[in-house]
């Protein structure tokens, strides 16, 4: 099994959020699973106590959940690029997102969850469920 410091759960439906994810492979760290599958959706439930949608980045060695604009400044960070880019994908993020679901046809639009969270007890209980069903990765995500 893939050994995963963090999980990105996103929009699995969404042509341009796979590209995104696909990008991911480079961070060997982080694994991506679609907000669709059932391992995300227990573990999104057990963290807000329902099932927000939004991109989320879990990161249990942080203890830490990453969410919409910070989920998306959080990874650009980590994909190294310069401070500027994860500043303009968090100040634009709503943008970036009504643009891409008019693109993709997506019929809704991201939940209004932005922030940091700490990593809830119910939430960590379910990460090693989440990294099994992302170390399945999606079509065209291969590591490296």
């Amino acid at each position: 099994m893939a050994d995963y410091d963090a999980v990105l759960i996103f929009d699995g439906e969404c042509p341009y959020c796979s590209v995104a994810a696909r990008a991911l492979r480079t961070l060997d760290d982080i694994g991506a699973i679609s907000w669709y599958n059932d391992a995300a959706q227990e573990a999104l439930t057990a963290q807000f106590g329902e099932t927000p949608f939004a991109m989320v980045l879990v990161d249990a060695r942080r203890n830490r959940v990453y969410a919409g604009r910070a989920a998306a400044e959080e990874l650009a960070d980590r994909a190294g690029t310069p401070g500027i880019v994860g500043s303009l994908v968090r100040d634009n993020y709503d943008r970036i997102a009504a643009v891409v679901g008019a693109a993709s046809g997506r019929a809704r639009d991201p939940d209004d969850v932005h922030d940091v969270y700490p990593l809830t007890d119910a939430a960590r209980e379910r990460f090693d469920a989440l990294v099994a069903a992302s170390a399945e990765r999606p079509d065209g995500f291969e590591s490296p």
